[in-house]
């Protein structure tokens, strides 16, 4: 099998064919084959500009990989401002005797992505480093988006706002622990790795009043709730029972210690509304295969400012704080 050598990333005729025969191949637009030394961009508004790097491990896993993952992450964070996701860079750090193949089923998975947003990938980088200097892959993706719907903000959640998350929780954090761990044990659960711009595009579309929305990864649905808290001095009143959590997920943080809440999450995010719009925005999302077990998980008062109130089901009452130390490394 063809592997990825250190000429790949010397600038010569093996980084030459690297660069026509796949990226150029699968990433294909008029601003990235100009192969200029920057990419010129047109926008017509206010824009949103984020940047993420992913080192999961392993880079293939049950839902998805590395490349589908740096997609749809960078989309995602573009999404959560209101913004039309547009065009992405992408660099790679590649390990010296990666497979070619598997580094083509990574950049198809990204090029496919990229369709669930029609964002386009305009410019990139590609080093190959010597074996043992990275693990397998590393990639970088920034991402510009025009921004759609103003006024989105963590410090925008006033007393009285409906909190909704826009699906199950924890599910990225299992799968990749599962994979991980190689215990089999997971059946077939799966990331729910997803590009989440069509559903906050059809919040937009019906004119839904969004005051936050964030998605969930690294700390999961706790760090979200825990920060915008901190961030609007409000308290967050959480129902337990009408969080969704799938029996595979909870079986699995039971077994292990964990809580599905403190999980990270690559495709559901977490929604703040006025509570007259609660109902429209669910009805919304209940149509989208990606938030079809969406729901109202709590609300907003001023009962603890800065804190997170989780109410079980059996009456009880106990802060949810932030989750603590790494529990999953390199999970993205």
């Amino acid at each position: 099998m063809t592997q990825i050598q250190l000429s790949h990333g010397g600038g010569g005729e093996e980084t030459n064919s690297l660069i026509h025969d796949l990226f150029y191949r699968h990433f294909s637009n008029d601003i990235l084959l100009a192969a200029e030394d920057a990419a010129v961009l047109e926008v017509n508004g206010r824009i949103a500009f984020t940047t993420d790097s992913f080192t999961v491990n392993p880079i293939f896993f049950n839902g998805g990989n590395i490349g589908k993952l740096a997609v749809a992450g960078t989309v995602n964070d573009l999404a959560m401002m209101g913004a039309e996701p547009l065009y992405l860079s992408a660099s790679f750090i590649i390990e010296e005797g990666l497979l070619f193949d598997d580094l083509e089923r990574i950049v198809k998975a990204m090029a496919e992505e990229l369709e669930q947003s029609e964002a386009k990938i305009v410019c990139g980088d590609t080093k190959v480093v010597p074996r043992g200097a990275v693990d397998k892959l590393f990639i970088n993706t920034s991402g510009i988006g025009e921004i759609r719907k103003e006024g989105i903000s963590a410090h925008a959640l006033l007393e009285g706002h409906s909190i909704i998350v826009s699906g199950d929780v924890g599910r990225h954090g299992t799968a990749i622990l599962m994979e991980r761990e190689g215990l089999g044990i997971s059946g077939e659960l799966q990331s729910d790795c997803a590009t989440l711009w069509p559903a906050v595009q059809a919040l937009i579309d019906v004119d839904i009043s969004i005051s936050a929305m964030r998605d969930a990864t690294r700390g999961g649905l706790s760090a979200v709730l825990n920060e915008w808290a901190v961030q609007s001095s409000v308290c967050l009143e959480i129902e337990e029972k009408q969080i969704p959590v799938e029996d595979a997920v909870q079986g699995i943080c039971e077994l292990f210690g964990f809580e599905a809440l403190d999980l990270a999450n690559e495709g559901t995010f977490i929604l703040a509304v006025p509570p007259e719009d609660a109902p429209k925005a669910l009805e919304v999302l209940h149509r989208l295969d990606i938030t079809c077990h969406a729901a109202v998980i709590g609300e907003v008062s001023m009962k603890k400012p800065g804190k997170v109130i989780l109410h079980s089901a059996y009456g009880s009452s106990r802060y949810l704080d932030l989750p603590k130390g790494e529990l999953l490394p390199r999970i993205c």
